[in-house]
């Protein structure tokens, strides 16, 4: 049974320098092509559940214009919504109004995801955005005190010639909003990105670890637990679309470049405009075996901070995980522990969770394929 739903809306007001999603200069005229074949591919993969989560992402979505929104919020009513649904929809400062907001409240958004990225000028400049901290704080109020008071901040640190202190200055402002989630991303040189193109590295090792150490303190200190790698939140406000694929359950993904999970399929959308205009809408699909369902659960379990249940992961797969992995050799070596019958990474090896979880991709002397 799938409950989630994610659906990406390309169009910017303006390219960051650090983006690698697929993205489009916003047009007007191009924004109704979209919007007319998202809603065909809509009808034509969805096969009438009821959805949990509707994960609304970009690209930027509130750079649509108010008619532009209510079109795309009448193509979602066709889906069949639960009753304690989390409808989240991404927005960036520069192009959310409280008319937007309106909008959203009215069509049942309860969820917003704000690119804020951080609030130092040099910064701002280097990835190629604008921010008014002043606004920040108004649109916050504002979507507080009409109801929408799940609310998600993203943070990106480790820019070249970031300072701690400036990284500290970002965590305080963000800590003074009223808001429940916070999502934190060191900067990666993604190919196809400004950033790329100009050459740009990434910072130290050692000043990364220390920045993401002072990241999980700080908001451990203002009563932000982690949940995920990246993600913090206050109790009972995880984020329960994301939970969708850390725990490797199925999902809808409609629009350019989104992916999907889907009969045990893992489905990605073309990233060409043209082609999704043409509703050529498939670019790669990927039949999964027992195999790749096992490696696919490991990699994105061992993402959240309380790991893997072993019984869950028996009743989902009939077969134990020690049956698929060495799992003591990473035991043996502290990288994995387990505690009340979850497998997880310690608190002391998360920075380098990427190394640990390249274990259950085949080829590595720390895992097995049968």
């Amino acid at each position: 049974m799938i409950k989630a739903m994610y659906v990406h809306i390309p169009f910017c007001n303006n390219i960051c320098s650090y983006c690698d999603f697929p993205k489009i200069y916003y047009q007007e005229d191009l924004i109704d092509k979209y919007l007319d074949t998202l809603n065909y591919e809509l009808e034509k993969v969805y096969k009438k559940e009821m959805i949990d989560t509707i994960y609304i992402g970009g690209g930027t979505p509130s750079s649509l214009s108010l008619k532009q929104t209510i079109k795309l919020f009448e193509i979602l009513k066709k889906v069949k919504k639960s009753k304690n649904i989390e409808f989240t929809i991404e927005a960036n400062f520069d192009s959310i109004t409280e008319e937007k907001l309106d909008l959203y409240k009215k069509y049942g958004i309860n969820r917003i995801s704000f690119g804020l990225e951080t609030t130092c000028n040099k910064h701002l400049k280097f990835l190629n955005r604008t921010l008014s901290k002043k606004k920040v704080k108004q649109v916050i109020d504002y979507a507080n005190k009409m109801g929408i008071k799940n609310i998600n901040i993203d943070l990106i640190y480790g820019m070249p010639k970031e300072r701690i202190d400036e990284l500290e200055q970002d965590l305080d402002f963000i800590l003074s909003l009223d808001i429940t989630h916070i999502s934190t991303y060191s900067l990666i040189i993604e190919e196809h990105t400004k950033l790329f193109i100009n050459n740009i590295e990434n910072i130290d090792e050692d000043l990364d670890y220390k920045m993401y150490e002072i990241i999980r303190k700080k908001l451990k200190e203002n009563n932000f637990y982690q949940y995920e790698i990246s993600n913090f939140s206050k109790k009972g406000y995880e984020s329960r679309h994301n939970l969708t694929y850390w725990n490797n359950e199925k999902y809808y993904g409609i629009g350019l470049g989104a992916s999907s999970y889907i009969n045990d399929r893992r489905i990605t959308n073309t990233r060409s405009i043209n082609k999704y205009l043409e509703k050529k809408f498939i670019y790669t699909e990927e039949k999964l075996t027992i195999d790749d369902k096992c490696i696919y659960e490991m990699i994105l379990g061992l993402r959240k901070i309380k790991g893997i249940k072993k019984e869950e992961f028996f009743k989902k797969y009939n077969c134990h995980i020690e049956e698929k992995f060495d799992i003591m050799n990473l035991k043996d070596k502290k990288l994995l522990e387990e505690n009340n019958g979850y497998i997880f990474i310690p608190q002391d090896k998360l920075y380098i969770q990427n190394e640990i979880l390249l274990s259950f991709v085949g080829g590595s002397s720390n895992g097995k394929r049968e």
